[in-house]
């Protein structure tokens, strides 16, 4: 496995770390920005053999540990920290019990914003609007703004007190430091009355004057600020829970509860269970408008499947008896009675979402670098404030100038925009992906995706059906192709054989097919039976020598032509005489040539790499517009045909569906497996299409560059925000209030900018 697909750890420890032997996932409560996320991955991280990662977005902490460590051990570390944490709850059914205590964070904090803007709208109108003021009017917005600060900015004093208590400072010490420093300093002025106090006059910063001049006072500072702040968290809250929708939305795709068939008989009957109690083997009941309670296998009846809410696939698909259906999408048509082949955590629909969210709770490399840059940036900040406040005072501009600088250093710089840059983008990517049926592992994915230059298509199963069809009838000379094709197909029709089932279903298209009586089966070699009283014999050349029956010169040609493409051909023969030749081949997806296209928009150099010959392999090259073809070769060599290309220098993307694709999926730097293949190849890949569309491929590719893109514009301008608005606020051009305003908003548009990947569109329709 390449470096890029090596997943980096952070454990610090300096002997080596036990052999992890599980992992668990904890819901963290309390963090209100990204330095809280750090300090509880630093704190977890220095148990020995404990490998943690925390989201700050996600309020979750994935966590490795040996059998040394208890689960009790890292609840209790996250709590010394300052922080809460337990194990996850497990989803109750609809009504259950503890459904109605589940209450929704935004709405407690939506009424402590409301409450607090409505107290503080009329202390900052008092204060600018000088036409307004009566006499005493700072009592009055004294008596405002209080519970503003006090009540409306509880959460931020809470937090700046208990991470205190630890001796950690966070972005809430910031915020509360700045609000109640104003509102203290306000407090002095109107009780003990600092008139003549110096100050500076800007053209941003809004001071307000008693009128019996003794002093000025920032009741509307500390109000406003605490205001805006609540609103920007309110809105970040929001916008977070709006950008785990997609997730929340797949978990809630599968149904409640399934007709279980009590008997072996189609008319068995029916009891009706909550889905959770199904196992493996039940018989189940779906008739048309309900979901698919779980994977199974179709054992009677016909329908179209809407799998859209899984694979994003808009056209139903047609199922019968021996067809796989996948649970949660809906039976638009007959009834159908289905046995369970997987339950619960083993289902497809499961699978993706924990694809999904171990994706969002990962990280990027440059997140991480914004993760220590947070961790140490609120001290760094206190330190500038301070600075601040001491080059004012030493110039001579006087206290007033300098605390309006200081306090509006302390409220404008905030990390919490660097630490929902990366988050927020992951959250809304993934689970647009998996809306679509594109489902990224992690962000090291994303991160791949934008240094491909070279993408490897396996050839059967991917670009090809992975299914033989009927492509040619070639008819002796005298003969009809119709009714070549309907004896062999009815002959056929008896055998299971890959070839066979392909010649049957093209005949089953043409018409009813006649009864067959001894029937008798050469294995490799072909069949033989009696059809509408002519003795029917359909195989290789090899089996017609056996039974006296020789191939005409023409209808030789016409086999050795097939073998040449990389075809399969079987002549047909009726009482002793050759009647014509079936030409079967593995047929090459309608979509495939303009998904190739694509990827060369992309900017990808595409190769087909298969174990077939190479003049079928050139075949299907030509078909969909690829020129480079690498042919026959074994499963393991396709290992050391994607590591030659990286020696050459090429950072490589492989395609494929089937086991023998799994070990060079897992060497490429990046691999895309279609969901149509096998589990092995689906695991050992980076993005998985659950749809069986090459199309999917560029798509995938395209949503990861754009969501890679997001993030690293969320950085940038985190990082820019930062590095504008702290000198500025130190110069004293920047009022605390406005600070507050420009901070909250930094965060609020970092999520927003996430969002935008909702609107990202599929090239399949």
């Amino acid at each position: 496995m390449t470096e890029a697909r090596q997943s980096s750890s952070t454990a610090t420890t300096a002997t080596a770390p036990p052999i992890v032997t599980d992992s668990v996932e904890l819901v963290i409560g309390g963090m209100t920005c990204a330095s809280c996320a750090t300090r509880i991955e630093k704190k977890l991280n220095k148990i020995a053999g404990v490998t943690a990662t925390v989201n700050y977005a996600t309020e979750k902490a994935k966590v490795s540990f040996p059998a040394t460590v208890s689960t009790d051990d890292l609840l209790e570390t996250v709590e010394r920290t300052g922080y809460t944490a337990t194990l996850p709850v497990v989803a109750r059914p609809e009504g259950g019990a503890g459904a109605a205590a589940e209450v929704d964070p935004t709405a407690v904090l939506r009424h402590r914003l409301l409450v607090s803007v409505a107290l503080a709208v009329p202390v900052v109108v008092l204060a600018m609007v000088p036409a307004w003021q009566f006499d005493y009017w700072q009592w009055a917005s004294l008596a405002l703004a209080a519970p503003v600060v006090v009540w409306g900015g509880w959460p931020f004093h809470r937090a700046a007190w208990t991470n205190l208590r630890h001796g950690q400072t966070t972005m809430d010490t910031l915020v509360s430091v700045g609000t109640l420093a104003a509102f203290g300093w306000s407090l002095y002025a109107l009780f003990l009355g600092t008139a003549g106090v110096p100050g500076m006059t800007h053209p941003f910063r809004f001071t307000l004057e008693r009128s019996d001049g003794a002093g000025n006072i920032y009741l509307e500072a500390a109000a406003g600020v605490t205001a805006f702040l609540l609103a920007g968290r309110y809105a970040e809250a929001r916008a977070k829970r709006t950008s785990g929708a997609a997730l929340r939305a797949l978990l809630e795709l599968g149904a409640k509860d399934v007709a279980v068939l009590r008997g072996e008989g189609d008319d068995a009957p029916e009891e009706r269970i909550p889905v959770d109690q199904l196992v493996v083997g039940m018989r189940f009941v779906v008739r048309p408008g309900e979901k698919i309670a779980t994977d199974g296998m179709v054992e009677h009846g016909t329908s179209a499947v809407d799998a859209s809410m899984v694979t994003g696939e808009s056209v139903p698909v047609e199922v019968g008896p021996g067809d796989a259906v996948v649970g949660a999408t809906v039976n638009a048509g007959g009834r159908l009675v289905v046995r369970a082949t997987r339950v619960g955590a083993d289902t497809q629909l499961a699978q993706m979402a924990t694809l999904v969210e171990d994706a969002q709770n990962g990280k990027a490399q440059v997140q991480r670098l914004a993760d220590r840059v947070s961790g140490v940036f609120v001290p760094i900040v206190i330190l500038l404030a301070a600075a601040a406040l001491g080059f004012w005072v030493g110039t001579g501009a006087g206290w007033t100038a300098a605390f309006t600088a200081a306090v509006a250093v302390l409220i404008i710089a905030c990390p919490c925009a660097l630490g929902l840059a990366t988050p927020t983008a992951l959250m809304v990517g993934t689970g647009r992906g998996a809306q679509l049926g594109l489902l990224i592992r992690g962000p090291e994915v994303l991160e791949s995706t934008r240094q491909v230059d070279t993408v490897v298509l396996d050839k059967t199963g991917t670009v090809t059906t992975g299914r033989m069809a009927l492509t040619e009838v070639v008819p002796a000379a005298g003969e009809e192709a119709a009714e070549v094709l309907r004896l062999a197909g009815a002959l056929e029709h008896a055998s299971e054989h890959p070839v066979a089932r392909a010649v049957a279903e093209a005949a089953r298209g043409a018409g009813p097919l006649p009864a067959v009586e001894g029937f008798a089966n050469s294995e490799g070699l072909g069949v033989a039976g009696t059809v509408d009283g002519r003795a029917v014999v359909v195989g290789r050349p090899r089996l017609l020598a056996d039974w006296s029956v020789s191939v005409p010169d023409h209808l030789t040609e016409a086999v050795e032509s097939a073998q040449q493409r990389g075809a399969t051909a079987v002549v047909v023969a009726w009482d002793g005489v050759a009647r014509g030749v079936l030409v079967v081949s593995d047929t090459v997806k309608e979509t495939s040539r303009g998904a190739v296209a694509q990827l060369r928009e992309l900017g990808l150099h595409p190769i087909l790499l298969t174990g077939d010959n190479a003049a079928a392999a050139r075949e299907v090259a030509a078909k969909v517009g690829i020129d480079e073809v690498v042919a026959d070769v074994l499963p393991q060599e396709k290992v050391e045909v994607i590591r030659r290309l990286q020696e050459q220098g090429r950072t490589v993307a492989m395609v494929g569906d089937g086991v023998n694709d799994a070990a060079a999926l897992a060497q490429a730097d990046l691999g895309l497996a279609m969901g149509t293949g096998s589990d092995v190849a689906i695991q050992a890949s980076d993005l998985t299409l659950v749809r069986g569309d090459l199309r999917s491929a560029p798509d995938a590719i395209r949503l990861a560059r754009r969501t890679l893109g997001i993030i690293r514009g969320n950085l940038f301008w985190a990082f820019a925000y930062n590095v504008a608005a702290i000198p500025l606020a130190a110069a004293g051009l920047l009022s605390p209030m406005i600070a507050g305003a420009a901070m909250a908003l930094s965060s609020v548009f970092v999520v927003t900018n996430s969002l935008r990947l909702r609107g990202f569109k599929a090239t399949i329709s």
